[in-house]
């Protein structure tokens, strides 16, 4: 059923565990990964801007930094026996949920799955919601993957 399916990664616990359920959906259904990373350059450029003016050297740092995690992530994909390959996008034509419907349109995918931290109320509003508007616009199903809370007891725990 889902034999291609598009996992977004950008190295957070959220995404990790998304790559986990994906690399458990590839195998029940002996499909493919692709792994996308996009590096998110306006609003790193715009961060950036108050610190250096130095965001080209920011900026290879930080595709640097997505090629290793796309290779990591491959090799875990890879032990687990699901055949993988990946992307990485820089943030030039559209929002990151754009280039992330896009590559699933252009693969094609027949899902993505992915992390999401499932804020809500004022953080969401403030914050803004790539899975949402990735759930909304995507021409696929899309399985988004809740990473598991934190409990305040479990920070307490020597």
């Amino acid at each position: 059923m889902y034999q291609q399916i598009l996992v977004p990664v950008d190295g957070s616990a959220t995404s990790m565990h998304g790559l986990e359920q994906a690399i458990g959906m590839a195998q029940l259904a002996k499909g493919r990964l692709r792994l996308l990373h996009v590096v998110d350059e306006p609003s790193f450029a715009l961060a950036m801007d108050a610190y250096s003016g130095r965001a080209g050297d920011w900026m290879k740092v930080l595709r640097e930094t997505g090629h290793k995690l796309l290779r990591e992530c491959e090799a875990k994909v890879g032990a687990a026996g699901i055949p993988v390959d990946s992307v990485l996008r820089d943030h030039l034509d559209g929002t990151v949920h754009e280039i992330v419907t896009r590559e699933a349109a252009n693969w094609p995918a027949d899902l993505i799955v992915l992390g999401t931290h499932g804020r809500h109320g004022a953080q969401r509003l403030l914050l803004g919601s790539s899975a949402e508007n990735i759930a909304r616009t995507s021409p696929v199903p899309v399985l988004l993957v809740r990473a598991p809370e934190v409990s305040s007891t479990a920070l307490l725990r020597p």
